[in-house]
């Protein structure tokens, strides 16, 4: 190991606003040093931009830095043992917070975390390339305030060179992204190919595209942002600017998020099976139980380092609020990455996917059907922890599946995949807790392992279309059609009036399961808590059933119910027993906390629409921004064609504005 990294989180002066370096670098080793770019409006950092030196990449990111009203220090650098700087990270002088030493000190606090920061790194001996940017600041800057930062006392008047891309057509590319863009972590040893997008040599670390793919990406990346301001992406180049990780999402999916980003599961099935699109799912799941699509990548494969970096593109785009649960295939590298970006999620395994796996791991073991069954009864029908590590070491004994290590390793993550551990964690009926449940792609009918990349993107629009479609569908049949009452209790009357029809057509099945079920109130010591053992038939196998007793606790003062099943966390309503208790104690009503938000047909969703084939509502003023930036763009598209052309829209859109501007004006 012959690097070394020296933090340089500023200290003494708090108003420096210039940079401090570690080491024996001195300030003046910037004066005059050579600009990368002159003129009023520098171009913003942006990754891929390389410099000749260290002082380079300073020099321009002090010039933009002063452009936009803000001053620049340098956070940190990285030297190898032989001195030689290789990596450095330069940050508005906002960033950090003030040392306990210095906050006694009666000077003004300029110090707000901003996150606003450039990383670059060494590429080889004469080559330093921009590989992560923030833009955004968490205080005010502009240019007019007035304030001298010290960072720019030193800006010399410098020679000028042009940026050192790749080509133009990547500056090209670099100047359409519109937001960070995240690299991945250091990687000293990596294959390369020329070009921007590779071609189809199988090297390792870039992604393997066939001829014409890469056209057709960027063919519909860029119209998409011509159709849609809020449209994302984002790409992850190795050392040479072949592509290796792609990200993207559209509007309706980022205003979705907002309202069904609890749970989101990350499908990893094209990956896995080596399809030929390598193709990464987020799918949320909205207020009809329909699956919504929350953002797709491509990954040049199953590493940490492209996992991560998705990951993070993926939170950046969702404005940094994570999920609160996270679901995906059972890999530990999955799990490195989800821990290392989403710490505070709870990360589940997909149960269903598990499941499918039992053929291809156990078959041929004797006694494989006996196997399955007591795998099947102590998963699925375990309602205590205790029950289910019994039944698995009476299913390891007595079968002798020891030395299985498949089942080893499914035991020592069994408390991410196992429902009896999962009944604190609210899953939003995106995980599978009955061996009837399955959990479909997204995409599914749309791609498999043959489809091509270019054809996949126009089935792509198809799928969503389609998906928008029945959703438009379910939210006009729950606003206008009556449902049909079934059981006649007070709680379906209740919901009827306030879910979509598709969230009571499940809990149907709880209500009618109900009137199936008795209850006995049992006295507790423990104040204005009741605990109620319910009794209910139900199935453990094919055509038999068993009466199970349920303990469900119930608080008349504070209006809380639980029970031992978990369904509510499960799925996001109350279960059978529940409902039972709440009827016997005399409720005529579900108590609010048990009623989402997220099932509801009453609450508006402000999604950028597709206006192609739905109106806008003018009332909504994303709406409103969405549709007039679509029409502005055609007539710009129309006024470029000619001189003649671009003269009339000059004109009429002047006109435009100068009415505009009299609009909310009062008349005289």
């Amino acid at each position: 190991m012959d690097e070394v990294s020296l933090n340089s989180e500023p200290v003494g002066d708090d108003d420096a606003d210039g940079f401090e370096i570690e080491g024996d670098c001195a300030m003046t080793e910037y004066v005059g040093q050579a600009g990368i770019i002159q003129g009023e409006n520098p171009l913003p950092p942006a990754v891929g931009m390389e410099f000749e030196s260290y002082e380079d990449v300073y020099y321009f990111y002090n010039c933009y830095a002063k452009d936009q009203g803000f001053g620049v220090r340098v956070s940190n650098t990285w030297y190898r043992k032989s001195k030689e700087r290789y990596r450095g990270k330069l940050s508005c002088s906002s960033a950090g917070f003030k040392k306990k030493s210095e906050a006694n000190r009666p000077r003004p606090e300029t110090r707000t975390g901003c996150p606003a920061m450039i990383k670059f790194r060494l590429m080889d001996s004469k080559r330093w390339r921009i590989i992560e940017v923030e833009v955004e600041h968490n205080h005010l800057i502009s240019p007019k305030s007035g304030k001298f930062y010290k960072s720019h006392k030193h800006l010399g008047v410098g020679t000028k060179r042009a940026l050192q891309l790749e080509s133009a057509e990547e500056a090209q590319k670099i100047r359409l992204f519109r937001t960070v863009v995240i690299d991945a972590e250091d990687n000293e040893s990596l294959d390369v190919d020329e070009g921007v997008f590779g071609n189809n040599v199988d090297f390792c670390n870039q992604l393997k595209l066939k001829v014409g793919d890469a056209q057709a990406v960027l063919n519909y990346f860029t119209h998409m942002q011509l159709i849609n301001p809020n449209f994302f992406y984002v790409v992850d180049l190795n050392e040479k600017g072949c592509l290796r990780n792609l990200f993207w999402t559209d509007a309706r999916a980022r205003v979705a998020y907002g309202y069904f980003g609890d749970v989101v599961a990350i499908d990893t099935t094209c990956l896995t099976n080596k399809y030929e699109v390598p193709l990464v799912s987020f799918v949320g799941m909205n207020h009809h139980g329909q699956s919504v699509l929350l953002g797709c990548g491509l990954l040049v494969g199953e590493t940490i380092e492209s996992y991560t970096w998705l990951f993070r593109a993926w939170l950046t785009c969702m404005l940094g609020r994570p999920p609160q649960a996270i679901i995906t295939d059972q890999c530990s590298t999955l799990q490195t990455a989800v821990a290392d970006v989403f710490p505070r999620a709870s990360h589940c395994l997909c149960l269903s996917h598990i499941m499918q796996k039992i053929p291809e791991k156990l078959e041929g073991l004797y006694e494989y059907e006996a196997i399955i069954a007591a795998l099947n009864r102590a998963v699925y029908h375990s309602l205590r922890s205790e029950e289910f590590e019994a039944a698995w070491e009476d299913m390891m004994q007595h079968h002798g599946l020891r030395d299985q290590k498949w089942l080893q390793v499914l035991y020592e993550d069994r408390k991410r995949w196992v429902p009896v551990y999962l009944k604190d964690t609210f899953l939003a009926g995106m995980f599978p807790i009955h061996p009837s449940d399955v959990v479909s792609s997204f995409f599914e009918g749309y791609l498999d392992k043959q489809t091509p990349l270019k054809e996949f993107l126009d089935k792509y629009d198809q799928a969503l279309q389609t998906k928008h479609h029945l959703e438009e569908l379910a939210d006009m049949n729950s606003r206008n059609s009556t449902y049909m009452l079934k059981s006649g209790s007070y709680f379906e009357l209740q919901l009827s009036k306030l879910y979509t029809n598709d969230v009571l057509e499940m809990f149907k099945r709880e209500m009618e399961g109900m009137y199936s079920c008795f209850s006995t109130r049992q006295l507790n010591a423990d104040g204005p808590i009741f605990t109620y053992i319910v009794k209910d038939q139900v199935e453990v196998e094919r055509n038999r059933r068993e009466a199970r007793d349920y303990e469900v606790f119930y608080n008349a003062t504070e209006m809380e119910v639980l029970c031992i099943c978990g369904l509510f966390n499960f799925k996001g309503y109350l279960c059978r027993h529940a409902l039972s208790v709440l009827n016997q104690n005399g409720m005529e009503e579900i108590p609010p906390q048990y009623i989402l938000s997220r099932w509801r047909k009453d609450i508006p969703r402000n999604y950028v629409l597709d206006h192609s084939s739905n109106g806008i509502d003018a009332n909504n003023p994303v709406h409103r921004f969405d549709h007039l930036y679509k029409c502005v763009v055609q007539v710009v598209e129309e006024g470029r064609k000619s001189q003649d052309r671009y003269k009339f829209a000059l004109q009429a859109l002047d006109q435009i504005l100068n009415k505009l501007h009299l609009v909310d004006k009062p008349s005289m």
